[in-house]
């Protein structure tokens, strides 16, 4: 009988479950976006911790339903957005809680991770890279989301399994931030990624970018400025979409060259929400050979949180090559 791992996650965009098959690897998942009122960007943690609250229990009821009860080994859980000294979010300890109840209840294998860290590790499953956390150099990702717009130096290592050091970052607004900002703008609905990329498919022409950069880090809140100054001018919604992820996407060339001038040309990934979009999944494999996070495991979710679970306990090798 096959066992599972179950991961939870709990962000500040997003409730997900996951059951990880330590047999087969597959992997099922059930998530939900927060709610947020129609012209508002993101919640208060409050409220965020108040729907994870009431979203997780029907999605794990859902979950394990759909597995007809499975067997769980271990569960594992985020407890934290980073892997750095004061990296908090109140909305992590509904996860946390939740997994520390089931293992109390069930005797199962105990474990935390990062949100960060998880990101990075679906990321790596959907591309079919997870073999890169078992050779003998580090590799780069991207998380790239509403909350982060990291490049992070991952580091396999035998005592804590991955060793991740931020090597750049944005110094104000996040990518996924500057996207909603720049989407309200255009009369979108919040998160406005998807419907952002959809108007910018339609765009007829293309604007030169000035994107900031200052040792690799990025300054990304002259786009939300250039952008309502091309919307005051009559500049066409569509025109505007195309010339805010163009920006983003220069951005991120710039802070990948960064990162390979200074380590070298390392594999590399793209993980987080933002990298979901296709144009700039496109902007960057012209100019980088790199690999990309699958849609479902871009946005927030449990999978990877499952995966860390499963390479403490040497059960991944069902997606080695």
């Amino acid at each position: 009988m096959a066992e599972y791992i179950l991961g939870i996650d709990t962000s500040n965009y997003t409730t997900s479950c996951a059951l990880l098959n330590t047999q087969t690897g597959e992997i099922c998942q059930e998530k939900l976006l927060l709610p947020v009122r129609k012209g508002e960007v993101g919640l208060r943690q409050s409220d965020a911790v108040f729907h994870h609250t009431k979203q997780l229990p029907p999605l794990l009821e859902k979950l394990f339903e759909e597995q007809e009860r499975p067997e769980i080994c271990a569960v594992c859980a985020s407890s934290r957005p980073r892997g750095v000294t004061g990296s908090y979010m109140p909305c992590f300890l509904v996860g946390e809680g939740a997994a520390r109840s089931i293992a109390a209840t069930t005797g199962c294998q105990l474990c935390f991770t990062t949100h960060q860290t998880g990101h990075v590790l679906a990321a790596l499953y959907s591309a079919d890279k997870l073999g890169w956390l078992y050779e003998d150099q580090p590799f780069i990702a991207f998380h790239v989301s509403g909350g982060t717009t990291d490049v992070l130096l991952c580091t396999p290592d035998e005592n804590n399994f991955l060793d991740v050091q931020t090597i750049s970052s944005s110094l104000d607004l996040k990518a996924g931030q500057a996207i909603d900002r720049v989407g309200l703008m255009l009369g979108l609905d919040f998160p406005c990624g998807k419907q952002l990329e959809e108007l910018a498919n339609q765009a007829d022409k293309r604007y030169k970018c000035k994107i900031v950069l200052k040792d690799g880090c990025c300054c990304l809140s002259g786009i939300e400025n250039q952008c309502a100054k091309m919307i005051d001018g009559g500049e066409t919604r569509e025109n505007v979409a195309m010339f805010c992820l163009d920006s983003i996407a220069d951005a991120l060339l710039g802070m990948t060259e960064y990162a390979y001038q200074t380590f070298g040309r390392l594999n590399t990934v793209y993980a987080g929400g933002v990298m979901s979009d296709k144009l700039l999944q496109k902007a960057i494999s012209q100019k980088t050979a790199a690999a990309f996070s699958a849609a479902e495991f871009s946005c927030d979710n449990a999978a990877g949180i499952a995966i860390y679970a499963a390479a403490e306990r040497g059960c991944v090798k069902w997606h080695l090559h």
